[in-house]
């Protein structure tokens, strides 16, 4: 069942401001004008003393943790960052860096940009910016990198236990939707859009149109790890490949006025040019709008491993003080019905987890030309791949940094100077498992963290002492099972270890080179393209 939520006072804007009232609208200033008595009274009467802004941000928190994890509350420096994001353009250092814990990491820097030209790595840690210790700044520590073109700051990090330093110039940074596209076997186009910004749909156009003078007569486009971001730059992107006035995607909530229907405005680029799209577990939202559009009209074959699953639309509302909630709004729907959301929020487990939706309860669909598909899982690819897949201890290797880790030693144990010379052979793959143990890599399982529930449920009964030996030996054999797991799932660990220890020598530029040559989803798409007779019966032309 779902719980009352309490509205901090801060929410009074929201409500205030929007335009149309909830039905509940009593409620809402009742419940507001208790919180609001409530933080009174313990500010000015709590033993210790207590800080206003931080209490404040923890009921946020914990309110909008009800809810989805992409109705989210932004501070200044987050409404900021969001700006940079959809506008593509900054001042800063030229790298994506990730702040976690008082550290702030260097996981990519992009070539000929400042971080690179100070001679920055991905896996370096910087610990002084300018005077200031990273580990003893309270705040955001990211912040401090940025700063007005052509200023210079001094940075000390450490690399691979020693500790550099360097001088780093900022200057403007363009962050690219298409940071990379080319012609290969004389007439296939090949198409990176990483983002949704707001030059999402034009530099796809632009890259097509360049391709087609170049003699492209096919086109891939590769949305794999692209997390989306604007929906009317996803039915722009859509509408490049189909006609002006199709329906794209719709959206439904209960209320009234975000219930649109987003059609194509514009007369598309080509209708006929023969599409393969290309996509991940990391292809969300926005990539699911196109991907599964494209899917839904029979306008190009999808293939790789199923999308993400957010089938859930967000909008920026300002807050007071240049703070926002980013709100969902309602759901989007793909041109057959579909609804793509793989996890309920609202009905959620009796542990508070979101339920993700069983493959027998899925609703089955057809395509423009009478195709079955299904939703509340993502977007199911025409083709599915082993090595596009995310299985559960690969998604574990990702989030606790194990393939970036990994990718740094072999970075700084191994020279390679030619892309072609790069070969991650078995003898890599076992030194990859030797690293694990050595880093004392571990993930739970559902298998695992169900067993534990039992466990406890057994020791408020009394029967701790009978089952305990039972307990250990599965304990035992799941961790066996894990260490198999890491076997059987190789062809997909592999295939990122590959990209994250190309990019370490060659740049996201020689990465996309290697793809061509050897990435199992490309060539599959290339095998296809070049056989009109299994694309058009994987598109039920036929």
């Amino acid at each position: 069942m779902k719980k009352k939520i309490i509205l901090p006072i801060i929410a009074v804007a929201i409500f205030f401001t929007t335009t149309s009232y909830k039905s509940d609208f009593f409620e809402i200033a009742k419940q507001i004008e208790i919180f609001t008595t409530l933080f009174k009274e313990i500010n000015m009467n709590y033993v210790d003393e207590t800080n206003p802004a931080e209490l404040m941000d923890t009921a946020i928190t914990a309110m909008l943790a009800e809810l989805d994890p992409y109705t989210v509350y932004w501070n200044e420096q987050e409404v900021e960052q969001a700006r940079i994001q959809n506008s593509g353009e900054y001042t800063g250092i030229g790298a994506s860096v990730q702040t976690r814990d008082h550290k702030i990491t260097i996981v990519e820097p992009y070539k000929g940009y400042p971080a690179d030209k100070a001679g920055l790595k991905a896996g370096d840690e910087i610990i002084q910016i300018g005077e200031v210790n990273v580990s003893d700044f309270n705040d955001d520590a990211g912040e401090l990198l940025k700063g007005a073109p052509g200023t210079s700051v001094q940075l000390k990090y450490r690399r691979q236990g020693k500790i550099e330093t360097t001088e780093l110039k900022r200057e403007a940074v363009e962050l690219n939707a298409v940071p990379f596209f080319k012609l290969f076997n004389n007439d296939i186009g090949y198409i990176v859009l990483s983002k949704f910004n707001r030059k999402a749909s034009s530099e796809v156009a632009s890259a097509l149109k360049k391709l087609k003078e170049q003699g492209a007569k096919k086109i891939i486009l590769d949305l794999r790890g692209n997390p989306g971001g604007l929906l009317t730059e996803a039915v722009n992107t859509t509408n490049i490949f189909v006609n002006k006035g199709e329906v794209i995607t719709t959206t439904k909530s209960i209320i009234e006025k975000y219930n649109q229907s987003y059609k194509t405005q514009k007369d598309p680029l080509d209708i006929d040019i023969p599409l393969a799209v290309l996509v991940n577990g990391r292809s969300a939202s926005a990539s699911e709008i196109v991907s599964g559009s494209l899917q839904d009209l029979d306008r190009a074959v999808v293939i790789g491993a199923r999308s993400f699953g957010k089938g859930l639309v967000q909008r920026p509302k300002p807050l007071t003080y240049n703070t926002q909630l980013k709100v969902t709004i309602s759901r989007y729907y793909t041109p057959s019905g579909r609804c793509i959301q793989a996890l309920d929020y609202w009905n959620r487990d009796k542990d508070g987890n979101a339920v993700r939706t069983k493959a027998e309860d899925y609703n089955e669909f057809t395509t423009r030309n009478g195709r079955k598909v299904y939703d509340g899982g993502g977007i199911l690819p025409d083709v599915l791949l082993e090595t596009s897949k995310f299985s559960g201890v690969t998604q574990a290797l990702v989030e606790k940094n194990a393939i970036f880790d990994y990718a740094t030693h072999y970075y700084f144990s191994h020279k390679l100077t030619n892309v072609k010379d790069f070969n991650f052979t078995d003898k890599d793959y076992q030194d990859f498992k030797t690293f694990l143990k050595s880093t004392d890599f571990d993930y739970t399982t559902k298998t695992e963290k169900e067993l534990k529930n039992t466990l406890k449920i057994a020791q408020k009964e009394g029967f701790s002492d009978d089952i305990n030996t039972q307990y250990q030996q599965l304990l035992n054999s799941i961790n066996k099972a894990k260490e198999k797991d890491l076997e059987d799932k190789k062809p997909e660990i592999v295939n990122l270890l590959t990209d994250e220890i190309i990019k370490r020598y060659f740049y996201q530029e020689g990465l996309y080179n290697f793809y061509i040559e050897e990435n199992p989803e490309i060539l599959k798409a290339v095998e296809i393209l070049n056989n009109s007779k299994e694309y058009n019966r994987i598109l039920g032309k036929l």
